[in-house]
């Protein structure tokens, strides 16, 4: 695939940068060989091969999925005005 001097005008004016004319061949070029080395890895070989996170081997941290109140409901409340066991008091509008 090749960028032509058309398209990177129309990607400079989406991603709202000022590329003088001048400046648009040299950026024209440096995608094509960007795209070119880009095809070069595409013809790579990679069957068997796992995909990574890093390229030392190590495994994720994860935490618990289980579902908490957080065991700080006094801590939460502990400014409001008014609280009930835990729950936030509000005055009852009725309009």
């Amino acid at each position: 695939m090749s960028v032509d001097l058309a398209t990177v005008k129309r990607v400079a004016k989406l991603a709202r940068i000022a590329l003088p004319d001048d400046e648009a061949g040299r950026v024209m070029d440096e995608l094509n060989g960007i795209l070119g080395f880009v095809e070069q890895l595409s013809e790579v070989n990679v069957d068997g091969v796992e995909p990574m996170t890093s390229v030392m081997p190590m495994a994720m941290r994860k935490r618990v999925d289980a579902v908490t109140d957080g065991a700080k409901a006094e801590d939460i409340v502990a400014n409001a005005p008014q609280t009930d066991r835990n729950f936030f008091m509000v005055p009852k509008v009725v309009e």
